[in-house]
């Protein structure tokens, strides 16, 4: 598992902490979201679709700091949008080490060595670098040709520079995983510290609403992903959430336990679903109807869900929560996440249709809006 020890005994000592004190409800990740503008106009996101005014605005340190004091959480994710865009980006990131608090800065590496120099190394930063897959899978899912190999290289700069360095890799219906051996191997060639993989979930603003995952799809296909699959990959995540994805453990929507704060607030109820804000965490621990997500909920929105922000909080806390959970672990551990498989969906075929050539132009629409926004248009070298 690629987490290091003193943050796995972080998150331990913390969760135990609060399973001690009878809390049934708290926070593992605080996924802290300081501004919505991209440099890119991804297919399955939602995160640009907002008006220019909101895209242009952003947190300030201290709103950050604030929103990480009253959470509480151990390790704070830090998605957008495009952080490095954040004018005071070092200055939140050295607020939080500060702080001792584990950090994912999520980013899609175009400006990440332009900017290495304003972060320093510490054993509680991590670049979490966004790659969908190979190179052509990975550029047609960002609609821009060339930013695989951007990636690649700040990738390489940033681990010679002494920094942690993952990578998140969202999974859609035209994955196919006999390419993703393949680019595993090669994220592993590279040094990175772990992988973290998750199926894509539907934000109702994403421009491609065709191509998400439904469950049964996702089991199926994290099947055969992970048929097999070397000891030397190292994933990013706890073994119950790898196991969870292969339908080999059983897990519940914990929508809590990954809050999110933006501009507009405490999201309710996850990173994913837009339903109201809360002022506080407390607040939004209180009033929101937790009975009404999650699969066991019935609700259709979150039917075919299996992202990580909401069963990831669910496999850390069974993991050193319950004794089926931590032995399950520990037995995944030693042994690997790749077991006898389950019955399994028929695989997935990809339609020669979806194999669109990569670099793909930007929509008329999203460059007005990208303009509209006066956001910064990265030219690559073609």
């Amino acid at each position: 598992m690629g987490v290091p020890l003193s943050q796995m005994w972080t998150v331990a000592s913390y969760v135990l902490g609060q399973k001690l004190r009878g809390n049934k409800r708290f926070p593992v990740v605080l996924m802290l979201e300081p501004l919505f503008r991209c440099n890119l106009a991804c297919a399955g996101c939602g995160k640009i679709q907002y008006p220019a005014d909101i895209l242009k605005r952003h947190l300030s340190p201290e709103q950050c700091f604030r929103a990480v004091e009253e959470c509480g959480a151990p390790i704070v994710s830090i998605p957008g949008g495009e952080p490095l865009l954040h004018p005071q980006i070092d200055e939140i990131v050295a607020g939080l080490v500060a702080r001792k608090k584990y950090i994912y800065l999520c980013t899609n590496a175009l400006l990440l060595e332009k900017h290495l120099h304003r972060f320093q190394p510490s054993k509680y930063l991590s670049f979490s670098v966004h790659l969908d897959g190979p190179r052509e899978e990975h550029d047609h899912a960002v609609c821009r040709d060339g930013t695989y190999e951007i990636a690649l290289s700040a990738i390489q700069k940033a681990l010679a520079a002494g920094f942690r360095v993952t990578t998140n890799t969202t999974l859609f219906d035209t994955a196919d995983p006999h390419r993703f051996g393949p680019f595993f191997d090669q994220l592993m060639s590279l040094g990175v510290e772990g992988m973290m993989i998750s199926p894509g979930y539907s934000y109702e603003k994403a421009p491609d609403q065709e191509h998400f995952l439904k469950r049964r799809g996702t089991i199926g296909l994290f099947q055969r992903l992970f048929a097999g699959a070397p000891r030397r990959w190292k994933f990013n995540q706890s073994p119950l959430f790898l196991l969870f994805l292969q339908g080999r453990y059983d897990l519940e929507c914990t929508p809590w336990g990954n809050p999110t704060y933006n501009l507009f607030g405490w999201q309710k109820p996850c990173y994913l679903m837009q339903e109201g804000y809360a002022e506080t965490y407390q607040e939004l621990l209180a009033t929101t109807e937790w009975s009404h997500y999650g699969r066991a909920s019935g609700n259709p929105k979150c039917a075919d869900c299996m992202v990580h922000s909401g069963y990831e909080p669910t496999a850390v806390s069974e993991t050193f929560g319950t004794v089926r959970g931590f032995l399950t672990t520990v037995k995944a551990t030693l042994f690997g996440t790749a077991g006898p498989r389950q019955p399994t969906p028929p695989a997935i075929e990809v339609r020669p249709e979806e194999r669109l050539p990569v670099g793909l132009p930007e929509s008329p629409a999203r460059e007005r809006q990208l303009a509209a926004a006066d956001l910064p248009i990265v030219q690559l070298d073609r």
